[in-house]
Formats: structure tokens, sequence, C-alpha cells
């Protein structure tokens, strides 16, 4: 498994009857979360009144109950700075764990001696995009949603990004990938995190259990004659690691010499030191 255990403003204090209490900066939040099945004693005070609780209605969705929690507020990943705020379905505008992976292709970008370019798909608020412009790509920043895309730089900004050569476009990634591969343009790094379930701009409906596949093939002819790597997250249980991996191998090792590796990603829970499991990445990375 591959941990973000290097995070100093947010941690998973404790998991119990499917929630997580977590501590975001100074803030404590109450969230839930599906592979909690098992229950603890709740000995923390943050489970008492946390700042948030997000409470899961039986009719699908909730709702937050909030005590002293600004609408708005920012924590910090190394040199990264990310604005956060409690929206719809539970979420911040962060996920964590992704920190292992902002870890990884930064390095390879920092080593590679040389221009990278890098394609974020299915890109959400940009913690991967100021990830790999602070370690010195140039990146392209797409998602479909406006607002997400509005939230990507406001990120930027708050790590000191402004001015950092990032393209953000409003786009369905299929039709955008589309159009970059008859426009003939290529990136050194691709990273795509596709949901579970979504509708693109005309009604088509995208599956991951279906689309996925073909959107790697299709994805692929974008990489560059030298490239980097290529990543993938998956929150759907039933993508398991080596599915990613074996989706990557199918794909890649036709056309470029690199090695493939696909693990679940976790976060560490500070009253056991246990791993709550937060789904899983396949990575390929060139070795030439």
């Amino acid at each position: 498994m591959w941990i973000a255990d290097n995070w100093k403003d947010y941690e998973v204090i404790d998991t119990s009857a499917g929630e997580k209490l977590e501590r975001w900066g100074d803030y404590f939040l109450v969230r839930p979360d599906p592979q909690v099945i098992w229950n603890t004693d709740k000995n923390h005070f943050g489970w008492k009144k946390p700042n948030g609780h997000y409470h899961r209605s039986n009719k699908g969705g909730g709702e937050w109950e909030f005590n002293k929690l600004p609408e708005e507020w920012s924590i910090t990943y190394r040199d990264l700075t990310f604005n956060l705020k409690p929206f719809s379905f539970k979420h911040t505008g962060l996920f964590p764990e992704q920190a292992t992976n902002w870890d990884w292709f930064s390095s390879i970008i920092k080593e590679a001696d040389r221009p990278v370019k890098v394609l974020n798909l299915f890109a959400y608020t940009g913690g991967a995009t100021v990830s790999a412009a602070k370690a010195g790509a140039s990146v392209t920043h797409v998602d479909a949603s406006k607002g997400m895309v509005t939230w990507a730089k406001e990120n930027a900004a708050t790590s000191g990004l402004t001015d950092a050569p990032i393209r953000y476009l409003v786009d369905d990634c299929v039709k955008f990938v589309e159009r970059e591969i008859r426009r003939g343009n290529k990136y050194d790094g691709i990273i795509m995190d596709p949901p579970s379930y979504g509708r693109g701009p005309k009604g088509e409906i995208w599956k991951i259990e279906e689309s996925v596949f073909p959107f790697i093939k299709l994805t692929s002819q974008l990489l560059s004659d030298t490239p980097l790597f290529f990543l993938i997250n998956s929150y759907t249980t039933g993508l398991q690691p080596a599915v990613l991996s074996y989706m990557l191998h199918t794909v890649l090792d036709p056309i470029h010499k690199g090695k493939v590796e696909a693990e679940e990603i976790g976060l560490p829970v500070k009253s056991n030191g246990l791993i709550l499991p937060c789904g899983a990445s396949g990575r390929w990375t060139s070795i030439n």
C-alpha cells in the first residue's frame, strides 16, 4: 500500500461505525466512510462536538451540521497551500491520500532535467495540478465543472503559482482528448482521476467499468516520444490494483518501455496506527 504519511496539517484521528474523525488544520470534521465497518470507543473529544459533521441520509445524500467552522480555510502540504470548504456530498475540496501520488510524480518531474508537459484529466480542484506545477512542469488542467476549475486557480494562487504555466480548461475530458489527438499535441506525463459515474455535455453516460479502458487507450495516444509517467486513480471498489495494473500493461507495453505498479492508497489512523484504505492507483513509469 502507498501511504500518504507526510502530512502535518491533516490527519485521520479515529474511525468508527461508518465514519472517520479528521483534523483539517485547526478544525475537526466527522465524515462518512463506507470502508469503516468496525466500531471503536470514540474516546477522542472531537467525536462529541466536531466543527463539522456530515450526516448521511437513508434516502441518499445528506447534510452538514456546523459548529464554529468558517466558510473557507486553508491547510498546507510541503510548500503547497489548499483552500478548503465543505460542500455537497461530504467533500472539502481535497483528497489528502493523493499526496502519496503528488510526491511520486513530483520527484519524476524534478529529476527529468528537461521541460515537462503534464495533462491532468478530471482534475477537480487541482491538487495534482499545483503539485506538478510546483515541481516545474507545464500543466494542462481539464475538468467539466467550471466551479472546480475556478477553485483550482485559487489553489494555484495561494500556492504562489499565479504565473506558473498552467492552462485551465472547462471541458469534457473525452472530447478534449479527441481534439488534442487531432491537433497532434503530446504530453510527457498524464494524470487521470475518472469518476465512477457521470454524464457528458450531451448526455453521454460514463460508467467507469465500461469507459475507463477505452479512455486509457485513447489518452495514451497523447504521450510524447519520451514519456515519463502515466497515473490513474480509482475510488471504485470493483477496480482493484491488479485491474489498474492489467489495463496499463495492456495499453502501454506495446508502445513504450516502462514499469507498471499498482497499489491501494491509504492514510494512517492516529488512534491505532492502522491504515485506512482510500482507493487504488496505477502508475506507469518510463525506464528509458
